[in-house]
């Protein structure tokens, strides 16, 4: 058995990373449809000890000190993402998807626990295969595994990547035939439709010298850990009045707190696509420790329910893009909306930027949806996702 350390088992997540970008090259499909490299090669490795487990041996131990500072800097970043100034320039429609989106979470999470209590499993096993890994995704989904494993879901973490992996392919497949649907059914025309990609940003490129870029990184590596360590107390305070929450939550809140807090007074000067660099290197880093780490063979006896949920919350999610499509006003912005609506709603904002992709580039252009979808996507509904997920396992706790 090969014993690893921390630092060794995070080189050794960097090698499964690198494995997943080399499959995802290699075997089309799995591009095709946004599946994470980093999923895809920790999956290897899981797949390996699950065969290893099979035979009565053990291939490596690893030490996982790291995945949780990993999965917090993560979260972090996605604060420092969360703009009230941007959500105001965006105007009422992020508003409008951002509430719809938080008000399918909640339905999904009802539907997962109606399917969990039918199949005699814990209220909280739907919960978990409900919006924390379709609207949240892998990343959300590990995060919370710890609290739903306290809870009673034996195997929560790979319940948790079954469901999102699941998710990420029928998003994939279903977004792009439900919008085609709705802009024939309507006749609906694109408002540019000879642009066939999104618009690019305005504005003047400036180049920074390498000591600009290097102070710029230190920043943004500062303003991270500076909030993770804040954030610890704060979620250290919540934790104390017994509200159970995960770990990144306080982190997450500080983050957006500097990150308003700097766009009102301009102090910090932070770059906000740095932080987004480190963030997303986190993140993968994170998933590939965590899937490594899976135990596969707890899923046995859970494969019925979990397919059972995902067929049901597809054809919900489908459904539910008919109100997706009138309230966003009808027209062929609103229709690609819906596609992307089925792509983060079932797996990742990468697959529902895939989908919109594909649309426009049939279609045209769709300026108001490519704006709209990714803000909702990306930042703000993983924060009333997270607030919606905690509301649901400290009531059925």
């Amino acid at each position: 058995m090969l014993q690893l350390d921390a630092v060794q088992t995070l080189a050794l997540a960097g090698l499964a990373l690198f494995l997943g970008y080399a499959l995802c090259r290699a075997i089309p499909v799995l591009g095709r449809y946004n599946l994470p490299p980093p999923v895809i090669g920790g999956l290897v490795f899981a797949v390996v000890a699950w065969i290893a487990h099979g035979q009565g041996t053990v291939v490596f131990a690893m030490d996982t000190t790291l995945q949780s500072p990993l999965m917090i800097a993560f979260f972090t970043m996605i604060g420092f993402n969360a703009s009230v100034r941007l959500l105001k320039v965006s105007g009422r429609q992020v508003v409008v998807f951002l509430a719809l989106a938080s008000v399918f979470a909640v339905v999904q999470n009802l539907l997962g626990m109606a399917v969990a209590v039918g199949f005699g499993l814990h209220p909280l096993f739907g919960v978990l295969a409900g919006s924390t890994t379709l609207t949240g995704g892998p990343a959300t989904g590990l995060a919370f595994a710890p609290l739903f494993e306290q809870a009673g879901i034996r195997g929560a973490e790979s319940v948790a990547v079954a469901a999102a992996m699941g998710g990420i392919v029928l998003g994939g497949l279903a977004g792009g035939p439900v919008s085609t649907w709705f802009i024939r059914r309507h006749a609906l025309v694109s408002p540019r439709p000879n642009d066939h990609v999104p618009p690019p940003e305005d504005g003047p490129v400036v180049a920074l010298s390498e000591a600009q870029r290097e102070y710029g990184a230190l920043k943004s590596i500062v303003a991270i850990l500076v909030a993770m360590w804040i954030g610890a107390w704060v979620s250290a305070g919540i934790s104390s009045t017994g509200i159970t929450l995960p770990a990144y939550v306080g982190a997450m809140l500080v983050g957006a707190l500097v990150r308003n807090l700097d766009d009102a007074t301009g102090r910090i000067g932070l770059s906000v696509p740095t932080i987004e660099l480190i963030g997303n290197i986190c993140l993968a880093l994170f998933l590939a420790v965590a899937l490594m780490n899976l135990k596969l063979w707890e899923l046995a006896g859970l494969a019925l329910p979990l397919v059972v949920n995902l067929g049901l919350q597809l054809a919900l999610v489908v459904a539910f893009c008919g109100i997706v499509f009138r309230r966003m006003g009808r027209d062929y912005d609103a229709a690609v909306m819906g596609g992307g609506f089925i792509g983060f709603m079932l797996g990742t904002t990468a697959n529902a930027m895939a989908v919109m992709r594909t649309l426009v580039e049939r279609y045209g252009a769709a300026p108001r949806a490519f704006l709209v979808a990714p803000l909702v996507g990306a930042f703000f509904i993983d924060f009333t996702n997270a607030l919606i997920i905690t509301g649901f396992i400290n009531a059925f706790d």
